[in-house]
């Protein structure tokens, strides 16, 4: 394929869903429910955390986090495609197609690294709950969020900025739905053996950590739990764990499914639609999860949504 300098890429091409024109209008309805659905109920668990005292406590503090980074998630994905859809055309801006790389690139480091941070308090909370204001403190809180925020921000503008000196071939066509740093890197023809370096060393280092905490503290959970000699006493422990460790089954299965996916040789289609799993269904899922499974959370929406009129 004949290279041209990335000077002269003005646009990408994203992969088409479908050409069939009834089943577009499904997924075009599909998609606009579950977007309208995550922004409403991540909104609805935004403002509890806020308006309700009751939650002003570290899971929530991450919690209402989480469900930003899901709104930001979705945002920066599903009204590209929506657009695309209605306009019969997969094109997207270069500069457009480094803005979705960014975006999804902190929004899914900085989830993972709260998620992290939830088990974290999880951990203390079970393990040392004579000490656990001490410890989770409001200042913890804060500069955990905002280190994560950082250090997400910063890894995106790094990936993003290494495409920028990147040469193109012809072909342009990125085999997902959206922009997607390594399928970008895929279509250069320069070298690109540093790109994909850091691309991995990131995903080590930053995906590692908080998955390490995770593990390091659901082990460090359940042997607490099984030294409990009530069964009660157990189960409700193990509770207050139970919308955390959905959440992260959710987010981390679908993540490891795109992986496995982009492993098998010819299956862009696959690897698509697990990437939409991963980015759509889990953001869309969390808030039902936790308001489902949270007693607190549903008397927390109870009193938003008896305040509404009021408010009104």
């Amino acid at each position: 394929m004949e290279p041209r300098n990335q000077t002269a890429v003005s646009e990408f091409l994203l992969m088409r869903l479908t050409e069939n024109e009834k089943l577009k209008t499904i997924l075009f309805n599909l998609f606009l429910s579950m977007y309208l659905v995550t922004v409403l109920g991540n909104l609805l668990i935004i403002l509890a955390v806020i308006f309700d005292s009751h939650l002003h406590t570290p899971m929530y503090f991450f919690l209402s986090h989480l469900s930003f980074t899901d709104i930001g998630l979705s945002t920066t994905i599903i009204p590209k495609i929506l657009v695309n859809m209605q306009a019969q055309s997969q094109r997207i801006t270069y500069t457009g197609c480094l803005t979705q790389i960014c975006f999804v690139l902190i929004l899914v480091c900085w989830e993972s690294f709260l998620l992290g941070a939830m088990a974290y308090d999880r951990y203390v909370a079970i393990c040392h709950p004579l000490r656990y204001t001490v410890i989770v403190n409001p200042h913890l809180c804060v500069m955990l969020t905002l280190l994560s925020l950082f250090i997400s921000i910063g890894n995106a503008l790094l990936h993003t900025l290494m495409v920028l000196p990147l040469s193109f071939c012809k072909e342009l066509e990125i085999s997902l739905f959206f922009c997607e740093v390594v399928q970008v890197i895929k279509l250069a023809c320069s070298d690109t053996l540093i790109n994909n370096a850091l691309l991995y060393f990131a995903i080590s280092l930053l995906g590692g950590i908080p998955v390490f905490g995770i593990i390091f503290s659901y082990t460090k959970i359940i042997s607490s739990i099984l030294r409990q000699s009530s069964v009660g006493g157990k189960y409700k422990t193990f509770s207050t764990c139970g919308s955390h460790l959905s959440v992260v089954s959710l987010f981390y299965g679908t993540g490891f499914g795109v992986y496995i996916c982009s492993a098998i040789p010819d299956s862009p289609r696959k690897t698509a639609v697990a990437s939409l799993m991963y980015t759509m269904v889990t953001p869309t899922m969390n808030p039902f999860i936790y308001s489902l499974r949270n007693k607190d959370m549903k008397g927390a929406l109870r009193k938003l949504f008896s305040r509404v009129p009021t408010i009104l």
